[in-house]
């Protein structure tokens, strides 16, 4: 199992390479815009321009910036698509998209063709929530697994057409059609469950923000987070300490929910992230590039590094969460109950900032404007504390249990990226390989990754390791009874595709 989540938080590494200069972008429009982040109401009462030279530029970068991030799922369908499909080829990523289209269409136009279905209000929001990171990568994942079953399927002479790589985008089809179905009972009757837990927990005040907060977090590689947020931050059943924040209430409100009378204090479901994604993914960011194998250093920086920095600026955490959310799964969880930890301390403190996109520079500056903005500068100190310990949490966690975090991958040893291979001649390198390896016909799959080949034959019995070597690889690695290694090094890419045409 773990080894599949590993697989996926590789395959996700394609797409999520291009959110972090997305959210820098924003994070620059709304400091040249901030009257698309607060309104027009409060933009004017504060004198923020709504037009002008600075506006239209800043609207402009907001824009290309949230052309990507709000339709990641939509990169997760097809990057998963393609990193999951045998010999990461792009068929996979049509299929993941075709998967993506089928099901966000069916279950979210439910209301169209089943109004039964969208009577119950819980269900109607769920439906509006579908196209999610979740079913990204549930679509990316169906994608690449008809890809992979499907690809070399031979059809009858007049329907030969649709053999091959063809037939696999109308399989993903009728695959993503019996998934459309079953989502649309699934789908709400989890929806409705976070929600009704989110009632519960908006009763137990700092506790309870705690809990929300460690549940947001948790919930973000399913997307169910959405359910959640609706609770707290939107209006789903009444609460909305968002729209309360931005539409200039402050201090204690009391309502009538679900028959119960509660209050909250304006900002306090979101308060606590302020600390956690400007200082928290810095310091958890550092942690990973000072733990990142030496030959990985340059790696991790360009992937964490440059993460953190969004998630500073204007509190964009994908990047982030993603790069190491499946490669290392318990890590994932302490993070959470970080972010659980120090959300309860800094409304406890009464830190109070909120937020119209994320927690990060941008929107605290803009928001400590409104009513219900209290003791930001305390965000100076929280912040330092923040890092700390998000630095020495991580930096221990992954030392002693050896996390796989990004620039510790299990790719490579060290040394490997520095070998030279005694022998250039791709083609013949790859000739010798196979032969050793017992010809075509003994290859089951394979793959490569930064510096080896990994190939899983059928006849253990037919490799032949002298015979690998003679082509001037560096070693060879024999895991399981039926996995093969070959150690080649850094140009590993160029034997691989030698290797390819042979089979």
């Amino acid at each position: 199992m773990m080894k599949r989540l590993q697989k996926l938080g590789k395959a996700l590494m394609l797409p999520v390479a291009v959110l972090p200069i997305c959210g820098i972008l924003m994070g620059i429009g709304y400091a040249l815009c901030p009257a698309y982040m607060m309104g027009p109401e409060w933009a004017a009462q504060l004198g923020h321009a709504t037009s002008g030279v600075a506006y239209s530029v800043g609207f402009f970068l907001i824009k290309a910036g949230a052309a990507l991030i709000d339709n990641m799922a939509i990169l997760f369908a097809i990057g998963v698509g393609v990193g999951l499909s045998k010999d990461n080829d792009g068929t996979g990523g049509l299929a993941g998209l075709v998967s993506w289209l089928m099901m966000t269409t069916l279950v979210g136009s439910a209301g169209d063709y089943a109004p039964a279905l969208v009577a119950n209000e819980t269900w109607s929001v769920a439906y509006s929530k579908i196209a999610n990171p979740f079913i990204g990568i549930l679509a990316g994942i169906i994608g690449a697994l008809c890809y992979n079953k499907f690809k070399d399927t031979k059809l009858p002479d007049f329907l030969a057409f649709f053999s091959g790589k063809r037939s696999v985008a109308i399989v993903t089809g009728v695959v993503s059609i019996i998934t459309s179905a079953i989502l649309l009972f699934a789908w709400p009757v989890i929806f409705g469950v976070l929600v009704s837990i989110g009632a519960a927990i908006s009763k137990m005040d700092v506790i309870g923000v705690g809990i929300y907060t460690f549940l947001n977090r948790l919930l973000i590689p399913t997307g169910l987070h959405h359910a959640v947020n609706n609770v707290f931050w939107f209006d789903a059943i009444g609460l909305g300490d968002l729209s309360a924040y931005w539409s200039g209430q402050a201090g204690i409100i009391t309502k009538e929910l679900m028959g119960n009378n509660i209050s909250w204090s304006v900002g306090q479901y979101m308060a606590g992230f302020f600390p956690c994604m400007m200082f928290g993914i810095p310091g958890a960011a550092l942690a990973m590039i000072k733990n990142a194998k030496s030959t990985k250093k340059k790696y991790a920086i360009g992937i964490v590094g440059s993460a953190a920095i969004c998630a500073f600026l204007c509190g964009v955490t994908e990047p982030f969460e993603f790069a190491f959310m499946f490669l290392a799964f318990p890590l994932y969880v302490v993070y959470a109950l970080l972010y659980a930890i120090f959300a309860m301390i800094t409304v406890a403190l009464g830190f109070r900032a909120g937020f119209c996109f994320s927690a990060g520079a941008t929107d605290l500056f803009f928001s400590a404007f409104l009513p219900a903005a209290n003791n930001t500068l305390m965000i100076l100190p929280l912040g330092i504390a923040t890092f700390v310990v998000f630095f020495l949490v991580f930096n221990f966690a992954i030392k002693k249990f050896d996390l796989k975090t990004p620039g510790r991958e299990d790719d490579d040893t060290e040394g490997e990226m520095k070998i030279e291979l005694a022998n250039n001649d791709y083609t013949a390198m790859a000739k010798i390989i196979l032969e050793g390896l017992g010809g075509a016909e003994n290859i089951a799959e394979a793959d490569h990754c930064i510096t080896r080949l990994r190939m899983e034959v059928k006849d253990n019995l037919k490799v032949d390791e002298k015979k690998i070597k003679s082509s001037g690889v560096s070693g060879i690695i024999r895991p399981s009874k039926t996995a093969v290694q070959v150690i080649v090094g850094p140009k590993v890419q160029f034997v691989f595709d030698e290797l390819k045409k042979l089979l």
